[in-house]
């Protein structure tokens, strides 16, 4: 799952994880506590920031793909760049867009609370983000539609057979 912060891309994720029956990671937790301490402080990481955090996701899509297992990722994975250094670790991993407007997003981050990434960040996200390419492998999911409908048009997006029931959060 990628997108700017305030798609879903966690709960979406873990979802889609579970509709598949597949771990379920997010990104967030994999990050320095360097960066997260300036994210907190509303400061942009740099890509030099980014880079170790990318290999670090990459290794783990890497990983669960040795062992068979799978795994579902949510990872803001903005630029084409950091999407390419998830895949020179991962190459098969499928990107799933969570793409909303602006005014979507701002309402979902204005709703939200308890995380670290402030709403100050939408602005630097979406003139970061490169939408999916054609040639990338992935998909792109329109968020402006209740849960259900975006967990299962990712889930379909992904081509897997379900392992489950999808779903969806109360």
């Amino acid at each position: 799952m990628m997108g700017v912060s305030g798609c879903g891309k966690t709960t979406i994720g873990a979802l889609v994880a579970a509709a598949l029956d597949t771990p379920f990671v997010d990104a967030d937790s994999l990050h320095p506590v360097d960066n997260i301490a300036k994210m907190a402080a509303g400061i942009p990481l740099t890509d030099a920031d980014r880079w170790p955090w990318l290999a670090v996701v990459g290794r783990s899509l890497a990983n669960a793909a040795g062992t068979g297992a799978g795994l579902v990722v949510a990872c803001s994975a903005l630029k084409r760049s950091y999407r390419n250094a998830i895949r020179a670790q991962a190459p098969d991993t499928v990107f799933l867009h969570l793409h909303g407007s602006r005014e979507v997003l701002s309402t979902r981050l204005e709703g939200r609370s308890g995380h670290f990434m402030p709403a100050t960040l939408l602005d630097s996200q979406l003139q970061t983000l490169e939408p999916l390419g054609p040639e990338e492998n992935g998909h792109t999911v329109d968020i402006n539609q209740p849960v259900d409908g975006i967990v299962n048009q990712a889930v379909l997006a992904t081509g897997l057979q379900l392992n489950a029931e999808p779903a969806v959060a109360p």
